[in-house]
């Protein structure tokens, strides 16, 4: 989903309403240390997850996947140091991961990861805290298609009723222009194990490299695929919604050095929803302000970038509210030397650049 809802940050609302920062106030080469990097996975890092323990938040997880054909699900504490009791192995080059929470599984609310098991052509599902799986071995998706490699992957707890919907992204040559994205509702199948029912396919896709990276804002109710060399492209996320399968707004089109790719969705003081987009060879995160602008609500503005340290970033995640050695939250990268960085949310907000500076290359 990408997306976790914890307390606001008052100091994101005091520095992204300052229209009288000038680019010289904060320096544009200005490069964000991350306050932990994980151990190195086996392979090939891709994609992160962050999972708050609500009980004890200095038990907090965090997902990544190991992208190879002899892949994995690590896991990691706060520290960056590997639980090697909860790493899944064995898995077909898994891609992106995600977690939804207060899911309704057997009868009491579970917190879930979501992982796109590339491959194999399915979802694999674990619930939390120790990872048992939940889905009688795997989901299919994208059946019946030639194109069938599952990469991207967010879901969505519905408010009304408490459905589970996920959406799957997928990377093939292939793959069509239009119904690139199937969304799946995951219901119980009775026996305390979750089964797949695709609800649509939808989504338009550049045919210039691929779609893989996809968040959800639960609040504004939006889906944001990242189309890679091409821009970012904005849906409803609820399939009920009255015309669910239109494009909302295609954005951030220019700006970028080539790849879009992670994204995640954070919320301000104000109330109001930010995205937050790995702009990779730029080696920066570039910012976008999902209320939009005069005249074009629903079309998110760019309003500046924090260059980071991580090397090439595919994935990122976030979550919001203090957590041991992480003040204002925590928002995870994943690098090319087999790491993920793990930042402080406040850090990143005291160098964000503004969208006047020039970007770092």
């Amino acid at each position: 989903m990408k997306y976790r809802r914890f307390p606001v940050l008052p100091i994101l609302a005091s520095l992204l309403s300052t229209t009288a920062t000038s680019a010289s106030a904060v320096a544009a080469d200005a490069v964000v240390a991350p306050r932990v990097v994980s151990a190195p996975v086996r392979h090939d890092s891709d994609d992160p997850a962050i999972w708050v323990d609500p009980a004890d938040p200095a038990r907090t997880l965090v997902v990544g996947t190991d992208k190879d054909i002899d892949g994995a699900l690590y896991v990691f504490g706060l520290d960056g140091r590997v639980r090697e009791d909860l790493v899944v192995r064995g898995l077909l080059r898994p891609n992106n991961v995600d977690i939804a929470r207060g899911v309704m599984l057997g009868g009491r609310a579970v917190d879930l990861v979501i992982v796109a098991e590339r491959f194999a052509h399915r979802l694999r599902i674990y619930a939390l805290p120790d990872l048992r799986p939940v889905d009688g071995g795997g989901i299919p998706v994208f059946e019946g298609e030639r194109a069938r490699d599952a990469m991207g992957v967010a879901s969505w707890v519905r408010p009304v009723d408490g459905a589970l919907l996920v959406t799957v992204s997928r990377s093939d040559r292939y793959a069509p222009q239009r119904g690139y994205l199937h969304q799946y509702r995951l219901v119980d199948d009775g026996s305390g194990r979750l089964r797949g029912l695709l609800v649509r396919a939808f989504g338009t896709w550049s045919g210039r490299k691929e779609i893989e990276a996809l968040s959800v804002d639960p609040v504004g109710g939006s889906l944001f695929a990242s189309d890679e060399t091409f821009g970012l492209r904005k849906y409803r996320v609820d399939p009920a919604a009255e015309d669910a399968d239109d494009e909302v707004a295609v954005f951030g089109t220019t700006g970028f050095a080539r790849d879009h790719e992670g994204s995640a969705v954070m919320r301000d003081a104000a109330g109001r929803s930010w995205l937050w987009v790995s702009d990779q060879q730029a080696g920066t995160l570039r910012v976008f302000d999902l209320s939009g602008s005069p005249g074009k609500a629903d079309e998110p503005r760019f309003i500046g970038h924090v260059p980071i340290a991580a090397r090439e970033t595919d994935g990122i995640d976030l979550v919001t509210g203090d957590l041991p050695g992480f003040p204002g939250g925590l928002l995870v990268a994943m690098s090319d030397d087999r790491t993920f960085h793990f930042y402080a949310i406040d850090d990143l907000l005291k160098v964000l650049v503004p969208a006047a500076a020039p970007v770092r290359r």
